[in-house]
Formats: C-alpha cells, structure tokens, sequence
C-alpha cells in the first residue's frame, strides 16, 4: 500500500520564548515491509535542524530555534509504501537487546489485577505468539473502539481500572502485562490509515518472539499492525517513543493543535 502523510503541528505561547530544543521522532525507517519513498520536515520560522539517531535507532531531528519566538509550527509530508508482514516487524535498525525491553518504566507499571488477567489471557495458549495474540485480543474485546486522544500521563496499573482509556493507554496495559511475564514489550509511535475513521498519531505495542523476532499488536483494534500502519519510533513507553520532545526558555503558557491526514493512494509506487 502507497500511504500520504501530512501532519502539521502548530505550537502558540502566551508569552514569546527565548529558546527552544525540541527532538522530533518524525521520520520512518526503512525496513523489508516498510520503504520511505519521500518524506520532508519543513519549521516555519528560521531554526536550525541536526538529523541524529538515538539510541534505541530511531531517527530523530533536533531542533533548535532563538527567540524571540511567539509561534512556530511543525510540517510533515510524505509517501511510504508498506507490504504485509502479519505484524513480523522484519529488516528494522536494533541496535539494543531484546532483554532491555524487560525494563518496567513508570508508564508500564502492572498491579496484581492486570497480571492476573494477562495470566488469564496468555491461557492455554500453543506458543508464545498464539499467547500475544489471545493478550492482545483480549484487551480488545475489554476495552472496544478506544480513541486515539493525548497523552493522559497515567500509569498501565491506572488506566487499566478506567472506563475509558486511549489508544496510547491500552498500548501500555499490553506491554505492562507482556513484561510480567517475562516477554520484553515495547512501544511504537506511528500513523494508521483505516477507512472512514479520523486521522490522529497512533500508539501500539511490539513483542519479542524468539524465532521469530518483534511483532506488533494493536490492542485499539485487535489486530496486528498490517499495510495501512507506518512505523515510526520504538521506546520503553509513549514518553520515549514521543514525536515531539524538548524545552522551552521563557515565561507564559503553551497551546498545541495537531492536524493528521493519513491516505491510501494505491497499492504501488
């Protein structure tokens, strides 16, 4: 599938702003199922950009802009053709050990309730993989049609007792239950294109499978990632798969609005 993405993102503040240092994870990365064919991140004001990558190989670009600064915004366009893989996340950049992914963060923190009913739903399952998809379908069924809303900064422990959790929350739910028991889990930043459906940043998860490797479950659907997904960032949780991280010297308060548009042009390029 040939997928367009322009996402724009536009920051105002109360008060201009001496400086800003944001690091943007804005950019996929190739991998066998997934191939950037164009992609730009355009600033609309005068600011100086330094392509990196961190340490978890996702691509970032640092920004750094001096004020004084009242407003600044964040474009984002283009194409990637992606292939389906049944969620088999196959060719990425690891420059890190799976067992790192073990690592519990205070976002992914589990309680007793939660790993019971990862227990419950690992079940009687085959193998690990058949054990992810019945977690995964599982949180499904518990918590259907979640959006897609911001960051709420609640723990996996947390969100699992609310009624109504977000994409990004059950994304965390799953990874803190994979983790407790012993499967390294991780989260990943990206875009979904699906039909009829708002466009928004989009969370989901990644699991290790020894023979196999990372793949992904999207608990906010019930499936694993297929070609309408494009893959953006990995980290232990939301906060460090973010797509826009930094800091701020000035005074005053700060607004954010995000416009996504995520669309299927055909199915080559």
């Amino acid at each position: 599938m040939r997928i367009a993405v322009e996402h724009l993102t536009q920051y105002r503040f109360s008060e201009p702003q001496s400086r800003l240092v944001q690091m943007l994870r804005l950019t996929p990365g190739d991998t066998l199922d997934q191939t950037v064919l164009t992609w730009r991140v355009d600033i609309d004001c005068d600011v100086r950009l330094r392509d990196t990558v961190d340490g978890f190989g996702n691509k970032v670009t640092m920004l750094y802009a001096e004020g004084p600064i009242e407003d600044i915004a964040i474009i984002v366009a283009g194409q990637v053709l992606t292939t389906e893989s049944n969620g088999v996340v196959r060719g990425s950049h690891e420059p890190l050990p799976e067992g790192l992914f073990l690592r519990t963060t205070p976002r992914t923190l589990s309680n007793e309730a939660l790993t019971a009913f990862a227990r419950d739903s690992f079940g009687n399952g085959t193998d690990t993989l058949d054990q992810l998809h019945r977690w995964n379908a599982a949180l499904a069924k518990r918590f259907p049609g979640v959006p897609d809303l911001p960051d709420g900064g609640l723990s996996a422990a947390e969100v699992f007792a609310a009624p109504e959790p977000s994409s990004r929350d059950l994304a965390h739910i799953y990874i803190a239950g994979a983790r407790a028991l012993d499967v390294p889990a991780r989260y990943v930043s990206g875009y979904r294109q699906h039909e009829g459906g708002e466009s928004a940043p989009h969370g989901w998860a990644e699991a290790w499978v020894d023979g196999l490797g990372w793949v992904g479950f999207d608990p906010s659907a019930g499936i694993s990632p297929d070609e309408g997904y494009v893959r953006v960032a990995v980290g232990l949780d939301a906060p460090g798969a973010a797509t826009i991280a930094g800091s701020r010297l000035g005074q005053g308060k700060e607004e954010m609005a995000v416009d996504l548009h995520v669309d299927r042009l055909g199915s080559d390029a």
